[in-house]
């Protein structure tokens, strides 16, 4: 059994370290779809917050684009407005999305789960109008033009390749990834899933569950926006539908597809569902929408976990 223990870890292990490397494959191998893994990795680590939410600990929200939307026009305005450092504003980015969130904690978490779907949906229906209507400060439906960036750490500047930004979006994504991780593995994380099992119970060993709930929903609300903010500095472009429901709907069928609750399962939905949707988009202009959801389908019949799921069923049938 412990060999056994010790070989499924050691396959973990390596998992991991191949995930992490293939990106850069595809940087040098495939240069032509740099900016197709650029936006691979924009959605995973907006899915990976909202993963963080639902998955993790049991906070329902369909308007989780609100602050992906939010983040990309905080960067974009800055640079737009003569603030043309990248990562400045991408802590700034990051800020302004904390205090929203932190703000938006307080209605979203008054309510039962029902109340937390039409509740984030509703603030995210009201931003997207917000910003339509703002069209002096966002652009309305044309979006945010006119971005200009300084060099990334005055050495580097973003090409229309995604070279710089692959890089810079790789080494963020990997930061926010192991800070993710390092929280759930910590009393916090452990708590957090104690809330999404059965929060009722917590009151009785002195722990509010309310107090964890707007902090997570607080840095939730950060990671999407420090995404956006990626997505807007890589493109130097802010849309509309940013803030737009299908934003949110695709990321919540990210964390289905990879696995919910798994940090990893975030990123690997992200990555399915953008080369899917780009794949069969290509493949039949006309119908790739009834390809993709039966993909979709076939995916969430085959059983609990995702992919992710899949995959360790896969490994356990093979060690019997």
């Amino acid at each position: 059994m412990n060999e056994l223990g010790n070989q499924s870890s050691y396959r973990v292990l390596i998992g991991q370290w191949l995930f992490w490397l293939a990106p850069w494959v595809g940087f040098f191998y495939w240069p032509d779809y740099q900016l197709l893994l650029v936006y691979m990795m924009v959605m995973g680590l907006f899915a990976l917050s909202l993963d963080l939410l639902l998955g993790v600990t049991g906070i329902l929200s369909l308007g989780h684009a609100l602050f992906f939307g939010t983040g990309a026009y905080i960067a974009g305005l800055l640079a737009v407005h003569g603030w043309h450092e990248p990562i400045s504003a991408l802590l700034v980015a990051f800020i302004g999305t904390a205090v929203l969130g932190w703000v938006c904690s307080f209605l979203v978490l008054r309510t039962a789960a029902l109340g937390q779907l039409v509740m984030t949906l509703a603030l995210g229906l009201m931003g997207y109008e917000l910003a339509n209507r703002a069209v002096s400060i966002t652009g309305g439906v044309d979006g945010l033009w006119g971005m200009q960036l300084d060099p990334l750490l005055g050495q580097w500047d973003f090409d229309f390749q995604g070279q710089t930004a692959f890089v810079y979006c790789y080494f963020v994504l990997l930061l926010c990834f192991l800070g993710c991780q390092r929280l759930l593995r910590s009393p916090f994380g452990v708590t957090l899933r104690a809330i999404r099992d059965d929060q009722d119970r917590l009151p009785a060993l002195g722990i509010s569950p309310a107090k964890y709930q707007r902090r997570i929903y607080t840095f939730s609300a950060a990671l999407a926006g420090v995404a956006g903010a990626l997505l807007a500095q890589s493109s130097q472009f802010v849309a509309l539908d940013s803030l737009g429901f299908q934003r949110s709907a695709e990321a919540l069928m990210m964390i289905v597809l990879g696995g919910l609750g798994s940090l990893y399962g975030a990123l690997v939905g992200a990555v399915v569902f953008v080369g899917v949707h780009d794949y069969v988009s290509a493949l039949s202009p006309w119908y790739w929408q009834l390809w993709l959801g039966m993909f979709l389908v076939a995916v969430v019949l085959m059983g609990r976990g995702g992919l992710l799921g899949v995959c360790q069923r896969l490994l356990r049938w093979g060690d019997r």
